[in-house]
């Protein structure tokens, strides 16, 4: 074991702490027409906000964003220069977290070269003694040496921007940033991109304040599904209810969480809308959030106290089994398909319907734990990690393990089902050497992905993978201690004797049939009545 990396401890997924979900909205002409210009106005309030916080950057302190607040109020109103400003806030945090990441990133890109041109053309890789492998040609030394220092170009920027406290963000998105030049490859004309653009950039979002009416002043849903917003003071001409609002014709009706929703609004708790358009649907949603009570961690004993559904992850399925408590797979394996291919909805779709099956299938089996690998695949998508294999690469970088995490974890909150995260190490491989070949039969092909799920899920309960780990005593005695694999102490029951099963005891022969079947006591070896009947033998002839 001195080549192998140690596994770390599984534990309890905590689940998630927001709520978000959305309706859509059937608004008229003239209610498109009015959310249009008001979030068009507000989105460049917003542009401007947040422009001014980027120019401040580290300098940035109460003062400052009192007289950023004061300025929005005299050309909108107070709550919607409050929800400008914290949205400014929060893109300028994560952009920082992301200029971050990006520079830990590039670090580990140069090391990686770094560590790789020091090695011997065509050196294989030693990862006990913690070398490289080295490249594979002189052309290929050359290429990387030159990535080499294009790579520390971008660390010193990323570096200069991030000690002078700089952010770069595109309000509308930069991938529809850089397909205004690039129309025909996009697939838009002028006119299409121009529309999804203004899309993007409106702003039309307000949080929520326990203690007003329904929740939110600002966007206001009421319990019958009544949409109405607080329109900015330049606007207030568009108002049709009193006050300077705007009802909207249309009405909502959450069906998704629709009565945990209403307990909200009801008892006038705080609720986040949010209004945007889909340009390409040509159609208006509005998405509802609020925030949950941190709920306690249930203990990892209680979670696997009936079992757990060991579940490894794939590109395109997900192989899962079901074990109880002493790790032994219970039934039949069982595989959810899905396609990652096509639009991000399509792919967002295919993952949901996949977990719900899983979830249902948790149900059935009884168990209240779900296990799954704690995998991340930021660094795994490296060229210097995988450079060659292009496949490969591309398959970890469309795979979303955190996406599906995050959906798995508060679905099946829902459906009171913990889960566990285990260590990915050496999972596929050991489930594969030591139940892949002993389950499979005649009538039942077992694949590495299904004898993965046995080892994820055995990790989960605390068993070592292997099915065995001492070799069958060659006696009956105990003198050797028991196997080391065996049922826990506390195990009710673990030192009695089997249960009489009643009938034979071999499978080749059902009662009352065979040769012998009925002579029991040819069938009583060691007490035969032959052996025990009374013999003499003749007396010899005389010899003449």
């Amino acid at each position: 074991m001195g080549g192998l990396r140690e596994v770390a401890a599984s534990f309890v997924v905590p689940g998630s702490a927001g709520v978000a979900i959305r309706d859509r909205l059937r608004v008229s002409e003239a209610d498109a027409a009015v959310l249009t210009e008001v979030g068009v106005y507000l989105g460049s309030l917003a542009a401007g906000d947040l422009a001014e916080r980027s120019r401040q950057g580290l300098g940035h302190d109460a003062a400052s964003w009192a007289v950023r607040k004061r300025s929005l109020t005299g050309r909108s109103s107070a709550r919607w220069a409050g929800s400008i400003t914290k949205a400014s806030h929060d893109q300028w945090a994560l952009a920082r977290r992301g200029q971050a990441a990006h520079t830990a990133w590039l670090r580990r890109q140069i090391g990686s070269i770094e560590a790789r041109l020091a090695r011997p053309l065509g050196a294989k890789a030693d990862k006990r003694a913690g070398r490289a492998r080295g490249y594979a040609s002189r052309g290929e030394w050359h290429a990387k040496s030159r990535r080499l220092q294009t790579l520390k170009d971008r660390l010193a920027l990323v570096a200069a921007d991030w000690a002078a406290g700089r952010v770069r963000v595109v309000r509308g998105g930069k991938r529809l940033a850089h397909a205004r030049h690039h129309l025909d490859a996009a697939g838009l004309n002028q006119q299409g991109w121009r529309e999804r653009w203004q899309a993007e950039r409106m702003f039309l979002a307000a949080d929520g304040e326990s203690g007003k009416r329904f929740g939110n002043e600002t966007i206001r849903v009421t319990d019958t599904g009544q949409v109405s917003l607080k329109l900015p003071a330049p606007l207030a001409h568009l108002a049709n209810a009193p006050h300077g609002r705007y009802v909207l014709n249309a009405a909502v009706a959450f069906r998704h969480r629709g009565q945990e929703w209403l307990d909200r609004v009801t008892v006038n708790r705080a609720v986040a809308y949010r209004i945007h358009h889909d340009v390409v649907r040509g159609r208006w949603y509005i998405t509802a959030s609020w925030q949950r009570a941190a709920a306690p961690v249930l203990p990892l004993q209680a979670a696997l106290a009936r079992g757990v559904v060991g579940v490894d992850m794939n590109d395109d399925h997900l192989a899962a089994w079901h074990l109880d408590v002493h790790g032994n797979p219970v039934g039949e394996p069982q595989r959810y398909f899905y396609d990652l291919t096509g639009t991000a909805q399509h792919r967002d779709a295919q993952i949901r319907h996949a977990l719900t099956r899983l979830l249902h299938h948790t149900q059935r089996c009884g168990a209240a734990a779900i296990a799954i690998e704690d995998l991340d695949f930021s660094d795994g998508t490296s060229r210097e990690k995988h450079g060659r294999n292009k496949r490969f690469r591309r398959l970890l970088s469309r795979f979303p393990t955190a996406k599906l995490r995050a959906r798995l974890v508060s679905m099946a909150a829902e459906q009171d089902i913990a889960v566990v995260a285990v260590d990915p190490a050496y999972t596929s491989r050991w489930g594969a050497q030591h139940w892949q070949k002993p389950l499979t039969t005649t009538t039942r092909t077992i694949s590495r992905h299904d004898a993965a799920g046995i080892a994820i899920g055995r990790r989960a309960l605390g068993h070592p993978i292997r099915r065995r780990t001492t070799p069958p005593h060659d006696d009956q005695s105990d003198r050797r201690g028991h196997r080391t694999a065996q049922a826990r102490p506390d195990t009710r029951r673990r030192e009695e004797t089997r249960p009489h099963i009643p009938g034979p005891r071999t499978r080749c022969a059902p009662p009352g049939s065979g040769a012998k079947a009925g002579d029991q006591g040819a069938q009583h070896r060691s007490e035969h009545p032959a052996e025990h009947a009374f013999w003499q033998q003749d007396s010899l002839p005389l010899s003449l």
